[in-house]
Protein backbone atom coordinates (compact mmCIF):
# COMPACT_ATOMS: atom_id res chain seq x y z
CA UNK A 1 0.00 0.00 0.00
CA UNK A 2 1.13 3.67 -1.04
CA UNK A 3 1.59 5.54 2.33
CA UNK A 4 0.41 8.88 0.74
CA UNK A 5 -3.03 9.55 -0.35
CA UNK A 6 -2.92 10.76 -3.35
CA UNK A 7 -4.71 13.56 -5.05
CA UNK A 8 -6.23 12.97 -8.47
CA UNK A 9 -8.79 14.67 -10.49
CA UNK A 10 -12.33 12.82 -10.41
CA UNK A 11 -13.91 9.62 -9.90
CA UNK A 12 -12.29 7.72 -13.07
CA UNK A 13 -8.73 8.48 -11.92
CA UNK A 14 -9.40 7.03 -8.70
CA UNK A 15 -10.32 3.72 -10.22
CA UNK A 16 -7.52 3.89 -12.34
CA UNK A 17 -5.08 4.16 -9.39
CA UNK A 18 -6.92 1.36 -7.66
CA UNK A 19 -6.43 -0.97 -10.70
CA UNK A 20 -2.59 -0.21 -10.06
CA UNK A 21 -1.50 0.14 -6.67
CA UNK A 22 -3.43 -0.44 -3.68
CA UNK A 23 -3.70 3.43 -2.26
CA UNK A 24 -6.53 6.56 -0.94
CA UNK A 25 -7.22 9.35 -3.11
CA UNK A 26 -8.62 12.65 -2.57
CA UNK A 27 -10.65 13.83 -5.81
CA UNK A 28 -10.84 17.50 -6.88
CA UNK A 29 -13.55 17.20 -8.41
CA UNK A 30 -12.14 18.60 -11.60
CA UNK A 31 -10.47 21.91 -12.22
CA UNK A 32 -12.65 23.50 -9.88
CA UNK A 33 -10.41 23.05 -6.32
CA UNK A 34 -12.11 24.53 -3.80
CA UNK A 35 -10.97 25.76 -0.45
CA UNK A 36 -12.44 22.48 1.38
CA UNK A 37 -10.32 19.93 -1.11
CA UNK A 38 -6.98 22.54 0.10
CA UNK A 39 -7.51 21.72 3.36
CA UNK A 40 -8.33 18.20 2.89
CA UNK A 41 -5.27 18.04 1.02
CA UNK A 42 -3.22 20.10 3.57
CA UNK A 43 -4.45 17.74 6.63
CA UNK A 44 -3.31 14.81 4.26
CA UNK A 45 -0.26 15.95 3.55
CA UNK A 46 0.72 17.05 7.73
CA UNK A 47 -0.55 13.28 8.36
CA UNK A 48 0.12 10.99 5.67
CA UNK A 49 1.71 12.93 2.56
CA UNK A 50 0.05 13.67 -0.78
CA UNK A 51 1.24 12.78 -4.15
CA UNK A 52 -0.55 14.89 -6.92
CA UNK A 53 -1.22 12.94 -10.25
CA UNK A 54 -3.13 14.92 -12.32
CA UNK A 55 -4.16 14.64 -16.23
CA UNK A 56 -1.17 16.62 -18.18
CA UNK A 57 -3.16 18.84 -20.01
CA UNK A 58 -3.96 22.26 -19.25
CA UNK A 59 -6.80 21.47 -16.45
CA UNK A 60 -4.22 19.32 -14.72
CA UNK A 61 -1.51 21.40 -14.70
CA UNK A 62 -3.70 24.41 -12.85
CA UNK A 63 -4.62 22.25 -10.21
CA UNK A 64 -0.94 20.94 -9.96
CA UNK A 65 0.09 24.67 -9.60
CA UNK A 66 -2.76 25.53 -7.01
CA UNK A 67 -1.56 22.47 -4.67
CA UNK A 68 2.21 23.48 -5.03
CA UNK A 69 1.27 26.48 -4.11
CA UNK A 70 -1.38 26.00 -1.25
CA UNK A 71 0.40 22.54 0.33
CA UNK A 72 4.26 22.87 0.61
CA UNK A 73 6.19 19.59 0.17
CA UNK A 74 3.76 17.61 -2.39
CA UNK A 75 4.89 14.95 -4.16
CA UNK A 76 4.11 14.78 -7.50
CA UNK A 77 3.70 11.53 -10.10
CA UNK A 78 4.05 12.82 -14.05
CA UNK A 79 2.68 10.73 -16.85
CA UNK A 80 3.34 11.77 -20.84
CA UNK A 81 0.65 12.91 -22.44
CA UNK A 82 0.99 9.66 -24.86
CA UNK A 83 0.75 7.16 -21.62
CA UNK A 84 -2.75 9.00 -20.52
CA UNK A 85 -4.02 9.18 -24.20
CA UNK A 86 -6.89 6.80 -25.66
CA UNK A 87 -9.01 7.86 -28.16
CA UNK A 88 -8.22 11.69 -28.00
CA UNK A 89 -8.94 11.93 -24.34
CA UNK A 90 -6.05 12.61 -22.21
CA UNK A 91 -6.59 11.60 -18.64
CA UNK A 92 -4.73 8.84 -15.89
CA UNK A 93 -8.11 6.82 -16.20
CA UNK A 94 -6.71 6.47 -19.68
CA UNK A 95 -3.14 4.88 -18.71
CA UNK A 96 -2.16 1.62 -18.50
CA UNK A 97 -1.83 -0.22 -15.21
CA UNK A 98 1.93 -0.44 -16.33
CA UNK A 99 2.04 3.46 -16.72
CA UNK A 100 0.81 4.45 -13.73
CA UNK A 101 2.87 2.30 -11.50
CA UNK A 102 6.11 3.86 -13.34
CA UNK A 103 4.75 7.24 -12.68
CA UNK A 104 4.25 6.58 -9.21
CA UNK A 105 7.54 5.00 -8.90
CA UNK A 106 9.23 8.23 -10.15
CA UNK A 107 7.51 10.82 -8.02
CA UNK A 108 9.48 14.25 -7.53
CA UNK A 109 9.01 16.07 -4.47
CA UNK A 110 8.42 19.86 -4.55
CA UNK A 111 11.11 21.45 -3.12
CA UNK A 112 11.62 25.17 -1.90
CA UNK A 113 13.51 26.65 -5.02
CA UNK A 114 17.02 26.81 -4.31
CA UNK A 115 20.10 27.11 -6.54
CA UNK A 116 20.00 25.19 -9.59
CA UNK A 117 22.50 23.35 -11.12
CA UNK A 118 20.41 23.78 -14.45
CA UNK A 119 20.76 27.87 -15.87
CA UNK A 120 18.41 29.37 -17.89
CA UNK A 121 21.69 30.01 -20.72
CA UNK A 122 21.64 25.84 -20.28
CA UNK A 123 17.51 25.69 -21.60
CA UNK A 124 18.52 28.23 -24.43
CA UNK A 125 21.69 26.10 -25.75
CA UNK A 126 19.89 23.14 -25.53
CA UNK A 127 16.90 24.61 -27.43
CA UNK A 128 14.73 23.87 -24.79
CA UNK A 129 13.40 27.83 -25.04
CA UNK A 130 13.80 30.47 -28.52
CA UNK A 131 14.13 27.72 -30.62
CA UNK A 132 11.49 26.65 -33.86
CA UNK A 133 10.85 22.81 -31.74
CA UNK A 134 11.26 24.33 -28.12
CA UNK A 135 7.92 23.07 -27.42
CA UNK A 136 8.64 19.46 -28.80
CA UNK A 137 12.03 19.24 -27.35
CA UNK A 138 10.40 20.25 -23.78
CA UNK A 139 8.17 17.88 -24.10
CA UNK A 140 10.41 15.48 -24.92
CA UNK A 141 13.03 16.35 -22.14
CA UNK A 142 10.64 16.68 -19.38
CA UNK A 143 8.88 13.20 -20.35
CA UNK A 144 12.70 12.22 -19.63
CA UNK A 145 13.49 13.90 -16.27
CA UNK A 146 9.83 12.68 -15.24
CA UNK A 147 8.55 16.69 -14.55
CA UNK A 148 5.99 16.29 -17.39
CA UNK A 149 5.43 19.43 -19.91
CA UNK A 150 5.28 22.92 -19.60
CA UNK A 151 6.37 26.15 -21.07
CA UNK A 152 9.92 27.84 -20.38
CA UNK A 153 10.07 29.58 -17.48
CA UNK A 154 7.87 26.97 -15.81
CA UNK A 155 10.13 24.08 -16.84
CA UNK A 156 12.91 25.96 -15.36
CA UNK A 157 10.88 26.53 -12.21
CA UNK A 158 10.47 22.81 -12.41
CA UNK A 159 13.96 21.62 -12.61
CA UNK A 160 14.35 24.07 -9.49
CA UNK A 161 12.20 22.68 -7.55
CA UNK A 162 12.39 19.42 -8.39
CA UNK A 163 16.46 19.49 -7.97
CA UNK A 164 17.20 18.32 -11.38
CA UNK A 165 20.86 17.12 -11.51
CA UNK A 166 23.17 18.90 -14.45
CA UNK A 167 23.77 15.13 -14.84
CA UNK A 168 20.30 14.13 -15.27
CA UNK A 169 19.62 17.18 -17.24
CA UNK A 170 22.68 16.53 -19.67
CA UNK A 171 21.40 12.60 -20.36
CA UNK A 172 18.34 13.71 -20.98
CA UNK A 173 19.30 15.83 -23.92
CA UNK A 174 21.83 12.81 -24.87
CA UNK A 175 18.94 10.87 -25.27
CA UNK A 176 16.97 13.60 -27.17
CA UNK A 177 19.78 13.74 -30.01
CA UNK A 178 20.02 10.11 -30.56
CA UNK A 179 16.52 9.96 -30.97
CA UNK A 180 16.33 12.82 -33.04
CA UNK A 181 19.28 11.56 -34.87
CA UNK A 182 18.03 8.18 -35.52
CA UNK A 183 14.72 9.66 -36.68
CA UNK A 184 16.53 12.34 -39.03
CA UNK A 185 18.43 8.90 -40.61
CA UNK A 186 15.29 6.35 -40.47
Amino acid sequence: MIKEIIVVEGKDDTVAIKRAVEAETIETGGSAINADIIRRIRLAQERRGVIVFTDPDHAGERIRKIIAREVPGAKHAFLTQQAATSKGDIGVENASVTAIREALANVRTDQPAGESQISWDDLLEAGLIVHPQAAARRLAIGNRLGIGYCNGKQFYNRCRAFQITRDEFEAALQELERATDEEAQS
